[in-house]
Order: C-alpha cells, then structure tokens, then sequence
C-alpha cells in the first residue's frame, strides 16, 4: 500500500531511521576492528606463553588465531556491504527531500540529449536546468537515462499509456523496493559501454580453442605439471630440471594468453557493471507485482527456458571474477603456468555465450525500463495531488481543471481550466506583458508530455487525446548558421506547416507569431497563418499581443475562441492573478513598464 503520509514527512523519518541505523553499524564496525586487534594481541601473548611447550600447542594457538581472524573479516565484509547499501538508500531520502523542495539544480539536467530542432523539447524546458527531465530522472543506467529522454520526446500509443499508468501506480505503492532498486544502480552505474562491449563479445565467432579436445589438453596439461610439482618435492627430479620444466609450462600459459589477451582487454572491468545487474534483477525477480507490464519484464527475463536471469547473470559475474585474476601478477602466474588458467575461463565464456547469447539484451532493457517506470512512480509519490489522465480516442478532445505548470512550486503556482474539443479550433489568447500567457501554455504542453508518457500530472483532473505535440514560443538566432531570429522563426513555423499540410494529428502551441519583423507584416502574417490552420482542420492555442487579430472571432465563430489575462493597476503598480479568463484582455500593462523605466509618455 502506497504510504499514507505526506512525502517531506515521509523522507524525513526515513533519513531518522537510517541515521540510526547507521550508527548501530557504526559501533559494530569499531567493535569487529577491536575485536580483530584484541585476537592478534592474545595470539601473539599465547604463542610467547606457549612458546616451550611444544611446535603443536603454538600451531593450534595460531589455526585458532587465524581462524577468529579471518572469522572478524568476514563479519567486518559484510557489514561494510549493508553500510554502504544504507548509505546510499539514505542519500536518496535526502535527495527527495531536497526535489520537494525545488532544489535539484546540481542533478545531471540531460541538455547533452537535447534534439537540435525537436517539435516542443526547447520550448517546453524538457532538458536543460531547472528542467522537466532534471526534475523527473532517477535513472543511473546509461540505457534509462535514454529510454527516460525517449519518453518526453515521443508519445506512447494509448495502450502502452495506461500500461504505464497501471505500472507507475504500482510502484509508486512500493516506495521502499523501488529505493533499494535505485541503491542498487546508484553504487556502480551500468553504462551504454559496458552493453557495448558485452555485445561485441557476444557478436564474435567462436574460433578460438573451441574444439572440444583443448578441455582434455587442459586436464591433461595440469596432470602433468602438477605431477611435476610432487616429482620435484619427492626428489624425484632436480631443481635445475624442475626450473626448466616450470619455465616451458611459463612460456607456453604465456603463449596461450596472449591469444586471449584481446579478448580480456575488451571484457576486463566489467564486474562492476555485472554485479549490479545481478543485483537489480535479483531484487525485480523476487517481488511479486499486478501490473501486466512488470509481470511480463519478468517473463522476459526467464525466456524460452524459463531459467531465472540472475543465474546466468552470476555465472557470467564468476567467470570475470576469476578471469580479473590476470590483476595480481603472482597469482596470475602461478595459476597460468600450472593450470593454463585464462584457458580455462575462455572455454567457460564460450559456453556461457551459446548458452545466453540471445538474451542478454533483455538484461539492460528491463532495467531500463523499471528505472524510467520508477522514476515516474516517485513523481507520483511527491505529488499526491496530482491525476493520471484520461485518453481520448477522437481526435481532438482536450480538458483539464485545476491544471498547473509542473516546474512551479506548488505554493507559487495558480491553476486554471481549460478545454478545446474537435479539429478546425484555434483559441487566441491575449493579455499583457508577465500575465502569465507563455507559462499556461507551457502548462498545458509539458502536462501533455506528461501524459503522453504515461505519467501523473499536475492537474486535478485531465483528459487529452494523444497527438503529435508541436510548438513555437522560444525562438533564437543562431550565429552559427547565420540564421537571424525571424528566419529561425519561420523554420520552425514551416515544419509545423508541412506537418499541418500532411494532415498529420497535432496539436500546436504558439507564442506571439513573427515577432521578429515589423508590426504589419506580422499582423498580416499572424492572420493569414490562422485562417491556414484553420482550413486545414488544424488545432493550436496561440497567444499573442496582437488584438486586432481577436476580431476573427467575428469571422470564425465556430473554430476561434478569444481568453485572456489581464492585470490590475493601483498607484501604477501591476497585480496578477494569472487566471485564464474568457473573451478579449482589455487592460494592457506595457505603457505602465515604460513609464517606470523613463519614457515620457
């Protein structure tokens, strides 16, 4: 069951707790470290006492000793592991406290994932400080960072909607797996490298010592220099014959290694990145969920074999592990000239790779997935008040009551009503400078990719059909291509034409069109553009200054609607409700504003 408490509540007895149980650990910690030292001490006392009493008494005193200590080492790993879980899940209570309260500018904002001339994504502060995608992203994996940028740039169909919808609600009830899955890919993050090389390894042939008679030249090679060994300490054989022999076993391990070097340079350090994915999915596997969605992650992950795959993910981490050998020179030796030891773990990754090969692209997608579901579910954590909206089937319906703008502090923001229904509708919004006109339609449009992806959104209720979401608000020149802002302007106004043109289902949000030429070209321009949209069954919410362009209302009384914002005046200073109100705005603020900086007027 989902919490039933506030959210800054919530985290912050949650940070108490483990605050508390972190000192507990901490004791046990200085505890095990007294511990180990005290047994040094009184081995060390022991074997002086006992020292005249015989070799047996002084061996057992040590056995004893080591045995206490590497008992103390064990004890000691172990608790080192849960602290650093702990700490971690701690961290991210913090972190939650810190998104509550508007403060997550230091958080990876995605700008880098960016499109160059995306529909809306620049627009509507999708990536970038302060940016939706800063605010939502809980993603430490590389393939859901992605998948999570996916998301807010291209809607989902209908169906694949309510499946995350139903998925989020889920996980959004199991606040507390969901931090202990998030700790799991926060300690050592799974990278789009890692998949890469994975995948490379898994796309190469197997030539290599594939035979299956190189498994009995591996018996047969350690029978033999093993036999060596006992030869040597029999006095069987000398010491120059037996450096001789261990020199050629050297030289050929060497040899052999060498062809395998390849093949460690492109697997080497991937432990790390194994043992998390181990951990993600271990942790996913064992939860039950009623989502159609998770349940079916979860049927992805046993395949056609129905083998769970963590146990092919651990044999793959046991492989590495012994492969990573090659990093302690003395023991990479000893094993390589006795045991031919990178052979054997190339058979044994041979083996893993027919066995899995087909189904280790499942691994990283799952995460990624569960990441970028769970990053939507603690959305809907913090934001109890918002709504999962409703999705039309026709084309176009659009409601919304109590709707706000996502990225506004809930105490600063103010909500509004809206709705447009059926195609051929333009609704034209008026107001004065700073009434609020470019943020209602950024709220409009980022609660929209909101949905679109499945997601809550800030809205007391919500429904909207889905549709290909286009917008023209925040246009720059660009020096580098030597494209003037009204150029620019015009790109962008020509990709939603062609769009509009291809009868493509959109919706399209627009913010004082051509602002960048003069006063009637611009008005000329703005009407033309309108009546267009309009004949081509278009469907747009469009703010402007321009009033004059309101009176087309009169000509088309059944596809424009007139709203605007207004502001009050008292003592020449300007009051803003940033209510949507219906009709023309009357009341205008921008001769006020140039009063007050020095223009006489």
């Amino acid at each position: 069951m989902k919490e039933n408490i506030e959210p800054f509540v919530y985290y912050q007895q949650s940070v108490k707790t483990f605050e508390a149980q972190l000192n507990i650990l901490y004791r046990k910690r200085n505890a095990i470290a007294w511990f180990r030292f005290v047994v040094f001490i009184v081995v060390c006392a022991t074997v002086y006492f006992l020292w005249s009493s015989g070799a047996i008494a002084i061996i057992a005193a040590i056995t004893c000793g080591i045995i206490l200590f590497l008992f103390a080492v064990s004890k000691d790993a172990a608790n080192k592991n849960i602290i650093k879980n702990l700490e971690t899940i701690l961290a991210i209570n913090k972190d939650e406290t810190d998104y509550l309260q508007q403060q997550y500018d230091s958080k990876y904002n995605g700008k880098n994932l960016e499109p160059p001339h995306h529909a809306y994504a620049k627009d509507l502060d999708i990536f970038g400080n302060t940016s939706l995608f800063q605010y939502i992203n809980r993603c430490n994996s590389n393939q859901g960072i992605l998948l999570l940028s996916e998301r807010l740039l291209q809607p989902l169909s209908k169906e694949k909607i309510l499946l995350q919808q139903q998925t989020i609600q889920e996980l959004a009830n199991k606040i507390k797996w969901w931090q202990q899955f998030q700790a799991f890919g926060a300690n050592e993050k799974i990278t789009t490298d890692s998949e890469e090389r994975i995948n490379k390894w898994l796309d190469q042939p197997d030539v290599q010592f594939v035979n299956p008679v190189w498994r009995i030249v591996l018996y047969c090679y350690s029978l033999i220099t093993l036999s060596t060994v006992v030869l040597f300490i029999v006095d069987i054989i000398t010491a120059p014959v037996f450096s001789a022999l261990v020199f050629i076993f050297f030289i050929t391990g060497l040899a052999i290694s060498g062809k395998i070097t390849h093949l460690y340079d492109l697997l080497s350090k991937l432990v790390p990145a194994v043992t998390t994915a181990y951990n993600q999915l271990s942790w996913f596997e064992k939860e039950s969920f009623e989502s159609s969605f998770l349940t079916g992650l979860q049927k992805t992950l046993s395949g056609a074999t129905h083998t769970k795959a963590t146990s092919s993910i651990k044999q793959l981490q046991k492989i590495l592990e012994r492969f990573d050998v090659r990093l302690n020179v003395l023991v990479f030796f000893m094993l390589n000239t006795f045991f031919l030891w990178d052979l054997w773990q190339l058979i044994a990754l041979n083996n893993w790779r027919k066995n899995h090969k087909n189904n280790v692209s499942d691994w990283f997608n799952v995460i990624a997935q569960i990441e970028v579901a769970g990053s939507f579910a603690v959305l809907h954590f913090n934001n109890p008040g918002w709504r999962f909206p409703e999705i039309a089937d026709d084309h176009f319906s659009f409601s919304c009551r109590q709707a706000g703008h996502p990225l506004i502090i809930k105490q600063q923001s103010v909500t509004n009503d809206f709705n447009i229904n059926g195609t051929a509708k333009i609704d034209l919004i008026t107001g004065s400078n700073m009434a609020g006109k470019s943020t209602f339609l950024r709220s409009i449009g980022v609660n929209m990719v909101l949905a679109y992806a499945g997601s809550c959104v800030y809205a007391q209720s919500f429904a909207v059909s889905v549709a290909a979401l286009m917008s023209s608000m925040r246009i720059e020149d660009n020096l580098a291509e030597n494209t003037s802002t009204f150029y620019a302007e015009l790109k962008k106004l020509k990709s939603i034409i062609d769009a509009v043109n291809e009868e493509k289902k959109l919706f399209i949000l627009l913010d004082e069109i051509l602002r960048g030429t003069n006063s009637l070209d611009r008005h000329t321009g703005s009407k033309a553009l309108i009546e267009q949209l309009i004949r081509k069954n278009a469907v747009a919410v469009i703010a402007t200054h321009d009033i004059e362009l309101s009176k087309l209302e009169n000509n088309f009384p059944q596809a424009i609607k007139n709203y605007h914002f207004d502001v009050q005046v008292n003592d020449n200073k300007l009051f803003f409700d940033y209510k949507l109100k219906q009709g023309i705005c009357t009341s205008m603020n921008a001769s006020i504003l140039m009063k007050q900086i020095g223009i006489e007027m």
